[in-house]
């Protein structure tokens, strides 16, 4: 038996806009179903805003997200959660934060640091923060 661990973004409005710019990013597949897809429209004016939806690539990237209804709380809260890019390649990583800093806050420039060859935080345009690092097996001293 196996799991998988996926990270799912709750939004208030823009689900659709930062799936598609995440494939625009990491490439892969995007679905997404509507409220009005679900015949689940509470509120008109958000029919068309992501019931549910996700981005899958080949290289493994997936995540998912939501519109939150206007009739439901929504508190983004402030570092509540980070959504990690690790990998072994550090031209693949490089790439992806390249892309994923339009229109981002950099938190910590990509760069090397004591734990990894290349690391870097960045908030993006939608309030998501990423980390993204070159992964390296941590052997303490």
């Amino acid at each position: 038996m196996s799991i998988k661990t996926v990270a799912h973004i709750n939004l208030r409005g823009n689900a659709r806009e930062a799936l598609e710019f995440y494939r625009s990013v990491f490439g892969g597949d995007l679905v997404a179903v509507t409220y009005a897809d679900l015949q689940a429209v509470a509120e008109p004016k958000e029919a068309d805003q992501l019931s549910w939806g996700q981005v899958t690539s080949p290289s493994g990237f997936h995540i998912m997200a939501f519109d939150v209804p206007s009739a439901q709380p929504y508190d983004q809260g402030v570092s509540s959660y980070f959504v990690s890019v690790r990998g072994a390649d550090a031209d693949e990583i490089s790439r992806y934060w390249h892309k994923l800093r339009e229109g981002a806050t950099i938190v910590s420039d990509l760069a090397p640091s004591a734990w990894a060859p290349l690391y870097g935080m960045l908030t993006d345009r939608f309030g998501v923060t990423w980390t993204l690092d070159v992964a390296t097996e941590y052997v303490p001293s």
